[in-house]
């Protein structure tokens, strides 16, 4: 954990502080993607990373109930004056722990084709890309 903030799980009434955040840290509307229902679900798989007790990032992740071998990462955002400093890293390496402890073997997480930044990110992480799908890459990494 890096001593400039600090992660814990997610909890439903965290999408509060992270819905209005959402289009100005991507630079467009992109608020849609995560409902509510996603925290009010999944808040044990998902993590909130706080900095002065303010949100500097997330991860909204979870098991998947249909595919018993793979869990999600639905939606991650990091902060803009955050971003390059481990914290997205340490988000996704928190879940491939929650992720191998309940016996998952991939991880499966989307990004749209034309953001670089997050198909390199992704690449770094050791995911191959599989896609377009529907308008967006789809990522698999093996946690074996």
């Amino acid at each position: 954990m890096n001593a400039s903030y600090e992660v814990r799980h997610a909890r439903a009434e965290d999408y509060e502080a992270i819905e209005p955040v959402l289009d100005d840290w991507w630079g467009h509307p992109i608020a849609s993607v995560l409902q509510p229902l996603f925290l009010d679900h999944f808040h044990d798989t998902s993590y909130v990373a706080e900095k002065d007790g303010e949100l500097v990032g997330f991860l909204v992740g979870f098991l998947s109930p249909a595919r018993r071998d793979v869990a999600y990462i639905h939606f991650v955002g990091v902060r803009p004056d955050m971003r390059r400093s481990g914290l997205a890293r340490d988000l996704y390496g928190r879940f491939f722990e929650l992720a191998r402890a309940d016996g998952r073997t991939e991880v499966w997480a989307v990004t749209g084709p034309i953001n670089e930044t997050s198909v390199k990110f992704h690449q770094a992480l050791g995911f191959t890309v599989r896609g377009p799908v529907r308008g967006y890459l789809e990522f698999r990494k093996s946690l074996s």
